[in-house]
């Protein structure tokens, strides 16, 4: 808690003064948190001091929220990359980010509607600044050349920014430069990313997430459950007005969000976790136990990874099939489709 009182001073994030008259302040709590590592291991606690930003008021307090983050087919794709060109990514991360951002008014503080917002109009200026270009296409990837034409391409993801190229020089200096701007930790080289576990070795880099489907199954109490070898069952066919048992509707959609996130590194239950997620409303027993099927293909396949080879092939190739309105309810199609680049997948998806 001092720690965090300090960065709010260090950051001239508050001042005492009087309350203007009519106006009412918006409050701030205390929130804890225990962080993990990517063995499970408590790593560190953390307190943050936060506003109560569910009493601000849209067009009183704030306007424009929005902050870009890197999409998860863009970090796959720089994994994918960097394994391909035998690149090591490495990650640093902003203590207090959202300290740093500039309101209108006055600082941005954690809790604040519009702190995310803030933090990015000044990470993304600093960047712009030092010569980074961002790519129209992700606007949280940047890439920076110099005149020997060699590279360094960085992602961010709120306060966590990785970063890969072919000129370590280059990663020296941006540290340096980032370090002096921000309160910076070096991580040195990824291995513990946004719930991901990631291996990088001479020959490729392994990506998995075997810490956070272990918390899924604990969280679901399945895990002594029975092993199945697929995702859904074979010729499976669900439909909206199942005569089963209703189901907590909450209770699905806490299943169904946390196997999505699952899907990062998972493209095998892509298409199952997409079947089970049109039943989120009015959840039956048969929708419930078809999402609880697939936490049974996980639980046999806890050790499963994604690896992204060192290659001289870099050829982008994709797939995609549909079923041709095979949707019971509403005889809508379910497609799909996967690129690959070089020998691993980056970008997949099944929806109907």
């Amino acid at each position: 808690m001092d720690e965090e009182i300090e960065a709010i001073k260090k950051n001239d994030t508050w001042e005492l003064t009087t309350l203007p008259v009519g106006q009412k302040a918006i409050g701030v709590k205390w929130v804890y948190k225990t962080k993990a590592n990517q063995e499970g291991k408590v790593e560190k606690h953390k307190a943050r001091l936060v506003a109560k930003g569910y009493k601000q008021k849209f067009g009183v307090d704030y306007e424009e929220v929005f902050a870009p983050v890197a999409r998860i087919n863009t970090i796959r794709l720089l994994i994918a990359l960097a394994a391909q060109n035998r690149w090591k990514i490495y990650q640093m991360d902003v203590k207090s980010a959202f300290l740093n951002g500039y309101l209108e008014e006055e600082k941005a503080l954690y809790g604040l509607k519009h702190a995310p917002r803030a933090w990015n109009l000044r990470i993304d200026s600093y960047f712009q600044e030092h010569d980074f270009r961002k790519s129209p296409y992700e606007h949280a990837l940047y890439t920076k050349k110099n005149e020997d034409g060699d590279i360094m391409i960085v992602c961010l993801y709120v306060d966590d920014m990785i970063f890969t190229g072919n000129n370590p020089g280059m990663f020296e200096d941006f540290k340096n430069s980032m370090t002096k701007e921000f309160d910076m930790t070096d991580l040195g080289q990824m291995a513990y990313f946004i719930g991901v576990e990631i291996v990088q070795g001479d020959e490729g880099t392994f990506i998995s997430q075997k810490k956070y489907a272990s918390s899924i199954l604990s969280r679901f109490k399945m895990d002594n459950c029975k092993l199945v070898a697929t995702p859904a069952e074979v010729g499976m066919r669900l439909k909206q007005d199942s005569e089963g048992e209703a189901v907590n509707p909450t209770l699905l959609k806490s299943l169904v969000g946390s196997l999505r996130y699952l899907t990062f590194t998972r493209p095998d239950i892509m298409f199952a976790v997409g079947l089970v997620s049109r039943f989120m409303e009015q959840p039956r027993r048969d929708h419930f136990a078809a999402a609880k099927r697939i936490l049974r293909y996980i639980k046999g396949t806890l050790g499963y990874k994604l690896f992204y080879s060192a290659s001289e092939a870099s050829r982008l190739i994709g797939y995609t099939d549909s079923d041709y309105g095979g949707d019971i309810d509403t005889r809508k199609s379910t497609s799909g489709y996967v690129f690959n680049i070089g020998s691993g997948a980056f970008s997949w998806s099944s929806k109907k």
